[in-house]
């Protein structure tokens, strides 16, 4: 016998999942690249209505670091967020080749080249920063990322406490007000054990070997403490990325001695958190905002 719940739980995942990719995309103000690959570019959105200096906002997007999902889908939610009067940078990253159109599932991420982006992207920042969007303040920047955009965010704001001789470690914390990590692919191991997006966690790593060998260079749970002020949004009815990926996080962090913000909101999946039609949203922008201002 079917279980009404579960088809029901699948039917609202599958409309909210709809809601954000349907959307049209909005275009950017300003594109700066930060290397010569196609993928190693940042769309800068300025505040609506604002000429004053405002905080930056970070954003890397979601897919299960996929091919098939770039930073278009995620254009709304950066919008959104410079209607808020916040100056926005929309990072695009390399991510894993192939397509369904291939034949086949697109493969999760590359290694290194998916770190390296993200470390260039944000190196880069406040250089393209200050020439694209005059009224961005640097000096108050806030990262954000949905999903495995979650991971790299947390991963960024870690790069201080990666392992002596990681061409990614920063000699001192990046300078940051803080990350606000929506349902985040936050601790890999957890991640592995419920087979989250398909196994796309060991595809980011190279597979069961690699695993072993670079999560301390990758994992967020495996990066603390950071110092960096850090909080978390997720929706208890992710499908995608179950909270309890989350809530290992968020307890690797008190282990380690870092009080981490959790805010799980009821009767909420996935993509509701960057829709800019749902009230999870505005929850997120709130959650920013604390950070930022």
């Amino acid at each position: 016998m079917p279980d009404p719940a579960a088809h029901d739980a699948i039917a609202r995942d599958a409309a909210e999942t709809e809601s954000v990719l349907a959307r049209p995309v909005v275009r950017p103000d300003a594109t700066a690249a930060y290397g010569e690959h196609p993928d190693q570019v940042i769309d800068f959105y300025a505040p609506r209505g604002n000429q004053e200096r405002v905080p930056l906002v970070v954003v890397l997007h979601g897919g299960a670091w996929r091919a098939p999902y770039d930073r278009w889908h995620l254009t709304p939610f950066a919008d959104f967020l410079a209607r808020r009067g916040f100056a926005v940078a929309n990072v695009e990253y390399r991510r894993g080749p192939g397509s369904p159109e291939d034949g086949g599932d697109p493969v999760a991420g590359r290694w290194p080249e998916t770190f390296d982006d993200v470390a260039a992207a944000l190196d880069a920042l406040p250089a393209l920063a200050a020439a694209a969007l005059p009224q961005a303040d640097v000096r108050r920047t806030v990262v954000t990322g949905h999903s495995a955009g979650g991971h790299l965010a947390l991963w960024a704001a870690a790069r201080h406490v990666l392992p002596e001789g990681s061409p990614w470690r920063l000699p001192q914390p990046p300078p940051l007000r803080g990350v606000v990590a929506l349902a985040p692919i936050a601790d890999l191991a957890r991640a592995v054990e419920l087979a989250v997006c398909g196994g796309a966690v060991l595809q980011l790593l190279g597979g069961e070997a690699e695993f072993k060998q670079r999560r301390e260079s990758a994992d967020p749970a495996a990066l603390l403490p950071t110092g960096i002020a850090t909080a978390v949004v997720q929706g208890r009815k992710d499908l995608t990325v179950p909270y309890e990926v989350s809530e290992a996080f968020v307890e690797a962090a008190g282990l380690a001695g870092e009080l981490v913000g959790l805010t799980l909101l009821e009767d909420v999946g996935h993509f509701p958190l960057v829709d800019p039609s749902a009230d999870a949203c505005a929850v997120v922008a709130e959650e920013i905002a604390q950070l930022a201002w």
